[in-house]
């Protein structure tokens, strides 16, 4: 693929509102990880829970999108400067030429899921506040900020479970090299509901305590909310220098099991290799390599497999989960974020709350933060049904 210019990015998760606090986490690994508090669930499991998005509606011209996941929308689109980036980019390439590529796994389900506790007690109606169209519907995110923007161009929604916003940065680029958009913005919004907590829970996924990935004693993720974004541009469109560039992605469907990755790590493994393949790189080139890392018994020792078969045991590697939790349909957004972040700082970080890695595993998990040179960093995103995503970055110069 043609490399793409990162020229601004952003991320609103459980560790505070935008990258600074995303930085200062990060460095002195502080988690945003908490024991659950949510009014609206009762599981013994800690989760990312993002602060005060209850206090924070959408605009009033915009209110019948009003909903958790909409709000953290524009929550997240407010830090950063990012909304004025978007601005001065409408100025620069118009209205319609701006493409929009979001990725959910429940959007506003919340939303419904309150309607369904409040239905009618004599005809079982839903109260007449409900509005499925731009609360629940996959494409709500998407309009909403495309009515936000006022923005005209190209505008899409993916939801592939947990890969759903790193394949937006696949999207956004086949769309702009076939010359449907000259910019996009891409991103993930993904809030915590009941379908999500009590659907994993069922699924004895969950953990009771902050995640533990790639942990020898490791017993479920932590799950969480998040947003985030990225504006991709041509580099002969924008000051690229020093930015990151978006340099290949890879996406294959395992199709393996509806919850479970292929133990082998196949489906995983291609990913990255057609990620490679894609930016032109070899795998010794890669100087970091951002995991899925789940928690989950299954996953992370799939990834091993994968990582092995792909890196070798010697190119670093780590989850960022401990931090933030998983996001889901934000996962793949927020830590390409992250991947910036490592990339700017020349900082890899170790996976937090690891005690004792699994002796069973091959791959070069970091297990404490180190600065290091840096070149190219690789981030995977594997979703149920084996929906696989891997997304590389490098410094522009």
């Amino acid at each position: 693929m043609k490399p793409l210019i990162v020229s601004k990015f952003t991320l609103t998760s459980a560790v505070g509102y935008g990258l600074k606090d995303l930085e200062e986490a990060l460095l002195n690994q502080r988690s945003g990880l908490r024991a659950c508090d949510l009014d609206f669930v009762s599981i013994d499991t800690y989760i990312g829970r993002v602060k005060e998005i209850e206090a924070n509606p959408v605009v009033d011209r915009l209110k019948k999108f009003d909903c958790r996941n909409n709000r953290l929308a524009q929550l997240a689109l407010r830090q950063d400067g990012f909304e004025q980036s978007v601005e001065d980019a409408i100025i620069r390439y118009g209205s319609g030429r701006i493409g929009l590529f979001l990725g959910t796994s429940t959007s506003g389900i919340l939303q419904t899921e309150m309607a369904y506790q409040n239905r009618d007690s004599a005809t079982g109606d839903l109260p007449e506040t409900f509005n499925y169209k731009e609360t629940q519907n996959n494409f709500s995110v998407a309009a909403f900020i495309q009515k936000y923007f006022k923005l005209k161009g190209p505008a899409l929604v993916i939801s592939t479970a947990c890969s759903s916003s790193a394949k937006v940065f696949a999207e956004a680029s086949r769309f702009i090299e076939s010359g449907f958009c000259d910019a996009a913005i891409v991103g993930g919004v993904d809030s915590l509901c009941m379908t999500t907590l009590y659907g994993f829970s069922s699924l004895d996924l969950v953990s009771s305590k902050a995640c533990r990935p790639a942990d020898e004693d490791r017993d479920g993720l932590s799950l969480a909310e998040a947003g985030g974004y990225a504006l991709l541009e041509k580099p002969e469109n924008c000051d690229s220098q020093d930015n990151i560039a978006f340099l290949g992605y890879g996406e294959s469907s395992d199709a393996y099991h509806m919850t479970s990755p292929q133990p082998d790590g196949r489906g995983m493994a291609d990913s990255m290799e057609m990620a490679l393949e894609s930016s032109g790189l070899n795998a010794n080139q890669i100087s970091y390599v951002n995991l899925h890392g789940t928690a989950t018994e299954t996953n992370d020792k799939a990834e091993d497999k994968a990582m092995i078969k792909v890196f070798g045991s010697s190119t670093p590697c780590s989850s960022t989960k401990g931090w933030i939790g998983h996001t889901l349909g934000a996962a793949g957004v927020a830590e390409a974020i992250i991947c910036g972040i490592c990339l700017k700082n020349n900082f890899i970080p170790g996976s937090l709350n690891t005690d004792s890695l699994d002796p069973g595993f091959d791959s070069n998990v970091i297990l404490e933060n180190r600065t290091e040179k840096l070149t190219y960093v690789l981030s995977n995103s594997f979703g149920f049904g084996g929906n696989n995503c891997s997304l590389i970055f490098g410094v522009h110069s």
